[in-house]
């Protein structure tokens, strides 16, 4: 008999995974499409991501979390502008016991993986499938969103990131360090515990030096970033491979709607993740944002009538209209914050390193955009 499924995720990233696993808990049938391998194959994933609260708290649902030497709290984080200007978060100060979790990409992604493995809901098929519902989870060179006819509007920054991973002289001391710097923003974020000399490497650059920095031997690269840091963390060590990809921010126009009428599309479409919106990582919250339509989506789904189907279009204009708003939020902060940062020298750095001052002494103002970040409810 053929098997019959209530939606398809074309997808198998950590977005389509996790939204696979919360549908199998409300007894929804998913057929998994694994998609394209974002990374180089030839190397190691050396991606690590910034989780928030309410981002942990859903794979921790899901028994998806990694070890404790896989997903590093962030007990402070250090926000320093290119003229003394800077901006300081603690966990104690803000009364909890994270500012953030940094998350190692392959050891999420091998949790999700076995969970995967042990949920009878969940099948892996090679192409798509029929289904009510299609979600696309395919990232942000989705060709399935192309296909669907959905227009992504992109904004290209001139910045491309490039990420690494350093061992450090001295230990992180569990602190999130990130440099507004004349020629881009870098972040250094804690790996491998609280004991750790390990970080991984965010870089925003322009994109003429891309090409030059890559070029370097490691020992160079490393002294460049060492530089770039200020001796933060004293000498460094690149012990990983280095990766690079163009920054944009970009939003699909339509997020959900109804499939052409052949038989092998579907009945109804919905974007998430990657696939519906990209923003710059200064932030931080790109997986969180995809995290958060995962958990939007499937909550409306377990909302539903009785009667109504996983494609009710009523259903996913209220799932499309929730995320774009809190897409917006973030979009509008990530965005003015690499406006103002990437502007030449001179009155700009005066205005950016002052209102980060201004910022740091704000108090209530302060502790209230620390808790949205981190989201605290």
């Amino acid at each position: 008999m053929v098997q019959a499924f209530d939606l398809c995720i074309r997808g198998a990233g950590i977005v389509g995974s996790a939204l696979a696993l919360l549908l199998a808990r409300e007894q929804l049938r998913v057929a998994l499409v694994p998609g394209p391998d974002p990374q180089d194959a030839a190397g190691a994933d050396v991606r690590a991501y910034a989780l928030n609260r309410a981002s942990a708290e859903l794979l921790q649902s899901l028994r998806c979390w990694p070890d404790a030497g896989q997903a590093t709290a962030v007990r402070r984080m250090q926000v320093l502008g290119d003229q003394g200007g800077g901006v300081h978060f603690d966990a104690a100060t803000q009364a909890v016991d994270a500012l953030a979790w940094i998350v190692d990409v392959p050891a999420l992604q091998a949790r999700l993986a076995e969970a995967l493995r042990f949920q009878p809901q969940v099948e892996f098929v090679a192409t798509p499938v029929s289904a009510a519902l299609t979600v696309v989870c395919e990232g942000r060179s989705s060709s399935t969103r192309a296909e669907f006819g959905v227009d992504f509007e992109r904004t290209p920054y001139a910045q491309h990131a490039i990420a690494t991973r350093l061992h450090c002289a001295h230990p992180h001391g569990q602190v999130a360090r990130q440099w507004f710097l004349p020629h881009g923003i870098l972040a250094f974020l804690p790996l491998d515990g609280p004991l750790g000399h390990s970080v991984a490497v965010v870089w925003s650059v322009a994109q003429e030096l891309v090409a030059p920095l890559l070029a370097l031997a490691p020992e160079a690269f490393a002294q460049e970033l060492q530089s770039a840091s200020r001796s933060a963390l004293g000498a460094l060590t690149l012990c990983a491979p280095r990766a690079a990809w163009p920054l944009q921010l970009a939003r699909a126009h339509r997020w959900c709607g109804a499939g052409p009428a052949q038989a092998r599309n579907p009945r109804g479409w919905v974007l998430a993740g990657d696939a519906a919106h990209t923003v710059h990582p200064l932030t931080g919250q790109g997986l969180n944002l995809g995290l958060g339509d995962a958990r939007a989506l499937a909550h409306a789904l377990r909302q539903r009538d009785g009667w109504r189907s996983v494609a009710d279009p009523r259903l996913l204009r209220r799932y499309e209209r929730e995320r774009k708003a809190a897409l917006f939020a973030v979009a509008l902060a990530s965005d003015g914050l690499q406006q103002l940062f990437s502007r030449p020298q001179g009155l700009w750095q005066a205005v950016r390193n002052g209102a980060m001052a201004g910022f740091e002494r704000s108090g209530p103002l302060k502790k209230f955009v620390a808790r949205q970040a981190m989201a605290w409810h």
